[in-house]
C-alpha cells in the first residue's frame, strides 16, 4: 500500500500535466482547472496518509533502475523520511490552494489549460526534488523547476519585457546550477556514490576541516547553486523580476516551490555542511548581507508585488542565517510558516491586482479596506506574521533564529533585529498604502470566492501552524512538546537562559510592534508628511528605489562586457576566421572547377586548337634539348 501511495503522491501532478498538454485545449475551463487542481489535492492526501503511516521512520523506494555504468550506479528511487514528509505536505498543500486560486483568477486567460499543465509539471518538479534519494535524481528536479519557472515567469511572452524576465531567471540560475553539478561531480569522485544514506554513512568518522579543503569546496559549490535557487546574493537579481508571470505563479514559486530547494537541499546534507565551518560562516555572511540589502530595497518600491519579492529574498536571508548557524530545525520551521504566510500575502496582492484592472502601482490604490474586506484582512495577518508579531508563525519561527543569532554573536542578533524592523516597516507601509486613506478605484470589489476561500484557508494556517514549534520558554511555561523538533528528530542546539530569551523576545516585539505602528501612521494620513521623509532622505530613497544599480552593475560589467567579447568573436573570429576559411575552401574549389572546365568545352575546333598548341609546345622543347 505505501509504494502505492508514494507512486500516487509523486505523480499524481505529472498526470495532471499530461492531460492538459494533449487534452487540456478540448475541455472546459471549469474542467480543466479542477483536474489539476484535484491532480495536486490527490498528492496532497496521499503525502498525508504517508505522514501519519511513516512519521517516524525512514526509508527509501526503488522505483525502477536508472543508470548502471561500471562503479557508478543511480537508481529512480525516493526517500520517505520527516524531511521530505514535510516538505511533501507544504509543497503540495500549498500548491493545491494555488491552483484553486488560480481557476478564478486566470479564468478570462486563452491559454488557460496550458498555464495549468505548467504548472501541475512544477509541483511534479519540485516533488522529484525533494524527494529523491540521490543527487542525481535532486539534480533532475532542481533542473525542472528551473525550467518551469522560465515557462511559467515568460507565460505571457508576448510582452517582449515578459520574456525577458523568464529569461533572466533561466539564465541566472544555469549560472548556480553550474557550480551545483560541479559540487556532485567531486562528491562522486570523494566518495563514489550520490545516495543521500550513503554519503551520511561516508561522513560519521570524519573530523571536521579546519582549513578549506576539498568537503569545503564541494559544500560551497553546493551552495552556490542554492544561492541561484534560493535567490541570494550575487544570484539573487532574477527573482524580483520573476514577478512578470501571473500572481498565483509569483506565490507558488516564493511559497512552495522554487526558492525553497536551496534551503532544503542544504538542510538535506547538513551532515557535510556540520563538517565545513568554514563554509558555513560564509552561508551566514551571505545570507545576512541579502536579508538587509532586499530589505532596504523593499523599503521604497512602489510595485506591491515588488515588495513582497524583496520581501521574500529577505526572508530565505534568514532561513541562510539558520542553517549556517547549523539551526537546522529553526531553518525549515522558518520555511514552513514563511510558505504559509508568504503564499497569503501574494494570493492578496493577486486579489487586489484583479480588483484594480491590472494596476500594481501601491501609490495608484488607497481606500480598498471597505471594499473588500476578505483581502484586507487576510492581508494583515500575512502582514503580522511576516513582521513577527505574536502569536502569529512568523513570531515563533523568526524568533527561534534571533536566538541562535544571539546565541553565536550579540553583534548577528542586532543584525537580525535591525532586518526584522526593516520588514516590519515596509509590510505594514504596503498595507496602508493599498488599504488605507481614501478609495482610489470606485470599481473595486471583492474577489470571487474561488480566489477568497483560499485566502482563509491560509490566514487559518498562518494562526496556527507557528504552534507547532513553540520556543522553549513557551515549552515549559505550559508543558507542552515542540512538536516540530520532536518530528524532525533534530535535537535543538540552543542554549540560553530563560530570562535571556524572555528579554530578547520582549525588545524585538516591542520594537517591531512600534515600528508597525509608525508605518501605518505614516502611510494611511497625509502623503506630505511621507514626500517630506523622502526628501529629508533623498539619497538613500533613490538608492533603494532603485536597487542600488545592482542590475545595472551586472549590465555593465557582465552583460555588455560578454555581449562585446561576443560581437568580436563573431565578426573577426566566426565570419573572418571560420566563415574565411569555409568560404575560401569552397570559393577555391568553384575557381578551379571554372577553369578546368574550359578543358571540356564540347567544341571540336578548341579540342584541334589545343592538340596543335601541344604540338608547338612539344616540338620547342625538343629543339631546346
Amino acid at each position: 500500500m505505501s509504494s502505492y501511495l508514494i507512486y500516487v503522491a509523486l505523480l499524481s501532478p505529472f498526470l495532471g500535466f499530461l492531460i492538459q498538454i494533449f487534452l487540456g485545449g478540448k475541455l472546459s475551463k471549469t474542467i480543466s482547472g479542477t483536474i489539476s487542481s484535484l491532480a495536486v489535492f490527490v498528492s496532497f492526501l496521499a503525502s498525508l496518509f504517508l505522514f501519519f503511516e511513516f512519521h517516524n521512520v525512514s526509508f527509501s523506494h526503488t522505483l525502477f533502475s536508472w543508470f548502471d555504468i561500471g562503479d557508478f550506479k543511480a537508481d529512480f528511487s525516493v526517500k520517505i523520511d520527516q524531511l521530505s514528509l514535510l516538505m511533501m505536505l507544504v509543497v503540495t498543500g500549498i500548491s493545491t490552494l494555488i491552483h484553486i486560486y488560480s481557476t478564478g483568477y486566470m479564468h478570462e486567460d486563452p491559454l488557460f489549460s496550458r498555464y495549468f499543465g505548467y504548472l501541475n509539471l512544477f509541483v511534479f518538479m519540485m516533488l522529484t526534488l525533494i524527494m529523491a534519494d540521490n543527487l542525481l535524481l535532486m539534480f533532475v528536479g532542481w533542473e525542472g523547476v528551473g525550467l518551469c519557472s522560465y515557462l511559467l515567469i515568460g507565460f505571457w511572452f508576448e510582452d517582449d519585457f515578459k520574456a525577458f524576465c523568464g529569461k533572466k531567471a533561466f539564465i541566472v540560475n544555469r549560472i548556480g546550477d553550474a557550480a551545483f553539478i560541479l559540487g556532485i561531480f567531486l562528491i562522486f569522485s570523494l566518495f563514489g556514490t550520490l545516495e543521500f544514506e550513503s554519503l551520511y554513512t561516508s561522513t560519521l568518522n570524519r573530523s571536521p576541516e579546519m582549513g578549506f579543503g576539498l568537503l569545503s569546496c564541494i559544500t560551497l559549490f553546493l551552495f552556490i547553486g542554492a544561492t541561484g535557487k534560493s535567490a541570494q546574493i550575487p544570484l539573487y537579481v532574477w527573482l524580483p523580476d520573476a514577478m512578470a508571470g501571473p500572481t498565483p505563479v509569483s506565490a507558488l514559486i516564493h511559497a512552495a516551490t522554487m526558492v525553497t530547494a536551496g534551503v532544503y537541499m542544504i538542510c538535506r546534507l547538513s551532515f557535510f555542511y556540520d563538517l565545513t565551518p568554514i563554509v558555513q560562516n560564509i552561508i551566514i555572511v551571505i545570507g545576512m548581507a541579502t536579508a538587509i540589502l532586499s530589505g532596504l530595497i523593499a523599503l521604497t518600491q512602489k510595485d506591491i508585488k515588488k515588495v513582497l519579492a524583496y520581501s521574500t529574498v529577505s526572508q530565505l536571508g534568514y532561513m541562510f542565517v539558520a542553517a549556517g548557524l547549523a539551526a537546522y530545525g529553526a531553518a525549515m520551521f522558518h520555511l514552513t510558516t514563511h510558505a504559509f504566510f508568504k503564499a497569503l500575502l501574494f494570493l492578496c496582492s493577486g486579489s487586489v491586482i484583479h480588483a484594480m484592472n491590472g494596476e500594481q502601482d501601491m501609490f495608484k490604490m488607497g481606500g480598498l479596506k471597505n471594499v473588500m474586506p476578505i483581502t484586507y484582512l487576510s492581508f494583515l495577518v500575512g502582514a503580522l506574521a511576516l513582521s513577527g508579531i505574536p502569536p502569529l508563525a512568523g513570531f515563533f519561527s523568526k524568533d527561534t533564529i534571533l536566538a541562535f543569532a544571539f546565541a553565536k554573536s550579540p553583534l548577528l542578533w542586532g543584525l537580525t533585529a535591525f532586518t526584522a524592523l526593516l520588514t516590519s516597516f515596509y509590510i505594514f507601509r504596503a498595507l496602508s498604502l493599498t488599504f488605507h486613506g481614501k478609495l482610489g478605484n470606485i470599481h473595486a470589489h471583492e474577489s470571487p470566492s474561488s480566489m477568497t476561500v483560499p485566502l482563509v484557508l491560509l490566514s487559518c494556517g498562518t494562526l496556527l501552524v507557528g504552534f507547532l514549534g513553540l520556543p522553549p520558554m513557551f515549552s515549559h511555561l505550559f508543558h507542552v512538546e515542540n512538536l516540530f523538533e520532536k518530528f524532525l528528530g533534530w535535537e535543538s542546539s540552543l542554549h540560553l537562559s530563560g530570562q535571556t530569551e524572555w528579554f530578547l523576545m520582549g525588545a524585538c516585539s516591542a520594537l517591531v510592534i512600534l515600528t508597525a505602528y509608525t508605518a501605518t501612521k505614516l502611510f494611511s494620513g497625509d502623503k506630505a508628511k511621507v514626500t517630506a521623509l523622502k526628501n529629508k532622505f533623498s539619497k538613500l530613497h533613490t538608492l533603494s528605489e532603485n536597487k542600488f544599480y545592482v542590475d545595472e552593475f551586472y549590465d555593465l560589467v557582465f552583460v555588455k562586457t560578454a555581449h562585446k567579447k561576443a560581437q568580436f568573436f563573431w565578426e573577426k573570429i566566426d565570419i573572418f576566421v571560420i566563415d574565411g576559411i569555409v568560404n575560401g575552401v569552397g570559393s577555391l574549389g568553384r575557381n578551379l572547377s571554372i577553369l578546368l572546365s574550359l578543358i571540356q568545352t564540347g567544341r571540336v575546333i578548341n579540342y584541334a586548337f589545343m592538340m596543335f598548341l601541344g604540338m608547338i609546345l612539344i616540338l620547342l622543347y625538343l629543339v631546346k634539348l
